[in-house]
């Protein structure tokens, strides 16, 4: 059988990163660099192929960071997996920001509970709770939202790890509301293409790829998408 081949990038926060996977084993380029990410995402993609010694036409599909994060960066990964995808008539895979963050303080931390709050400005957080599923990867808890801190869903019981910029924009009412269950608190942990490119091959075996057109980002805010007075 000819290996799976996934190509995945995520540029939702300051981070910027590209993946390639074949049957399970990634190989990445990573970069925090704000405001750089439409320069080096092609790039690094190259570089992933070149490493290879593969075409994008030769791949199984492609794996985005949907978001929710910055406005111009979850655009960036969308347009680029469409644009891919379409030139190469390949599937795509949208992957949540969140889950894929989830995904990395697991990796990281060897943790099965993460509530990841990412900085969404305006005084608010994008919240998810996750917990690790039979497959090694997270599984949604309820689900995604954007909301004031004191707001967010707390959950219960306890070994929670905390992760994403979230808990650094918003610590003083989110770190007390979580108290004790936070075992470990990671505001500096980015998501990462490495992570994106493992839940979109476990995705895409399961039959879950869609068409280019598929590839669209998640906001969470309505309003980031809609004119003033509209």
């Amino acid at each position: 059988m000819a290996a799976t081949r996934i190509l995945a990038i995520e540029t939702a926060t300051a981070a910027c990163s590209a993946a390639l996977s074949i049957d399970g084993e990634v190989e990445e380029r990573y970069a925090l660099a704000p405001r750089q990410h439409a320069a080096l995402l092609l790039p690094m993609v190259e570089s992933l192929l070149a490493s290879a010694g593969l075409s994008v036409t030769q791949l199984d599909a492609l794996a985005f960071g949907q978001g929710p994060g910055a406005f111009t960066g979850v655009r960036i990964a969308a347009s680029a997996a469409q644009g891919m995808a379409f030139a190469a008539n390949l599937p795509v895979v949208p992957v949540s920001t969140l889950a894929a963050l989830a995904s990395g303080a697991m990796r990281e931390t060897g943790e099965t509970h993460v509530m990841v709050a990412l900085d969404a400005r305006m005084d608010e957080v994008y919240w998810g709770v996750y917990a690790r599923g039979a497959a090694g990867l997270p599984v949604l808890q309820g689900r995604e939202a954007v909301a004031a801190p004191a707001a967010v869903p707390i959950p219960d019981g306890d070994r929670w790890i905390a992760a994403g910029s979230g808990w650094e924009a918003c610590a003083d009412r989110l770190v007390p509301r979580a108290g004790e269950r936070v075992v470990r608190l990671l505001p500096d942990l980015e998501p990462r293409a490495h992570d994106i490119a493992l839940i979109g091959a476990d995705r895409f075996a399961r039959g879950e790829a869609g068409c280019a057109g598929d590839a669209v980002p998640v906001y969470l805010r309505d309003q980031v998408v809609r004119a003033p007075g509209s």
